[in-house]
């Protein structure tokens, strides 16, 4: 069944706990998530991000998230991860997605609040649910370096930022970055804390692979409601496809095995993200 995001992190903020969204690239990770999202009754957010459509042509990933949306018996959110082209973003509202995220962190405060606001605009006059970043996490969506306290969001910014861009969920930057960890990370609870005492909107973790589930559960039980995934489930299918080929499976076993290994991940994060159950 298809829903906003807004829905879905609703019920995650009356009942505390923390909802994944895990990025598609191919569609054994499309098809491991939602059979994981089926067998744990969970909600789920299923998304592609703007970076990824060079490797999955949108239209290919609309018509499959799309599918799996319509089909399923638990609550799915189709959301369009870091956008940063206008364009890209309006076609995946045209396109039936029911949340977008604006990514206007690298830009000067007050000009990610009036793009952001544009983009509010178009979204919410056709029902679709809005992201945006305050901060700046760490990194490139699929890898770069670790994230810098100058560019962690400040308390004070919270709720101006989220009041003028008119937004339904606001992205932290406490610490995470996005692909694999050159470094363990330190993550900046005591800041995440002091932000969902004042945040009007349910906050959201970026760069959430590479962090220990104690990372997860501290930030969930400090408001956070949505957890980026992306690199670890790549990571599981790249293994389960070298794996295969070593062991001389057939390529239709390695397309199993692969989808196998995504499902995995996926039903583990959402065990512990304690949104199992929650459908």
């Amino acid at each position: 069944m298809l829903v906003t995001l807004k829905d879905i992190l609703a019920d995650a903020e009356e009942r505390k706990y923390g909802v994944g969204l895990f990025n598609m690239l191919n569609l054994e990770m499309a098809r491991g998530i939602i059979e994981a999202a089926e067998e744990t009754r969970s909600p789920l957010i299923l998304g592609v991000a703007e970076v990824h459509l060079p490797s999955i042509p949108f239209e290919y990933a609309q018509h499959v998230m799309m599918k799996i949306a319509k089909e399923s018996s638990v609550p799915v959110c189709l959301h369009f991860d870091h956008g940063t082209d206008y364009g890209k973003i309006l076609t995946a509202i045209r396109g039936g997605f029911t949340s977008v995220m604006y990514d206007g962190s690298a830009l000067p405060y007050e000009e990610n609040i009036a793009n952001t606001r544009e983009i509010s605009k178009v979204a919410h006059a056709l029902g679709v649910s809005v992201e945006a970043e305050l901060g700046h996490v760490g990194g490139a969506e699929g890898g770069a370096d670790d994230g810098h306290e100058e560019m962690y969001t400040k308390v004070e910014q919270v709720n101006d930022f989220i009041d003028r861009a008119d937004i339904d969920a606001l992205a932290v930057a406490i610490g995470t970055a996005h692909g694999v960890y050159k470094t363990k990370p330190k993550l900046d609870i005591g800041r995440l804390a002091e932000i969902y005492a004042v945040s009007k909107k349910p906050l959201v973790l970026h760069g959430g692979s590479g962090l220990s589930d104690d990372d997860f559960r501290n930030t969930i039980a400090n408001g956070i409601r949505k957890i980026n995934i992306c690199t670890e489930m790549c990571i599981a299918e790249y293994k389960a496809y070298a794996e295969a080929y070593a062991n001389k499976e057939s390529y239709e076993k390695s397309l199993i095995l692969a989808k196998d290994a995504v499902k995995d991940v996926v039903i583990g994060k959402m065990k512990l993200f304690n949104s199992a159950g929650k459908a």
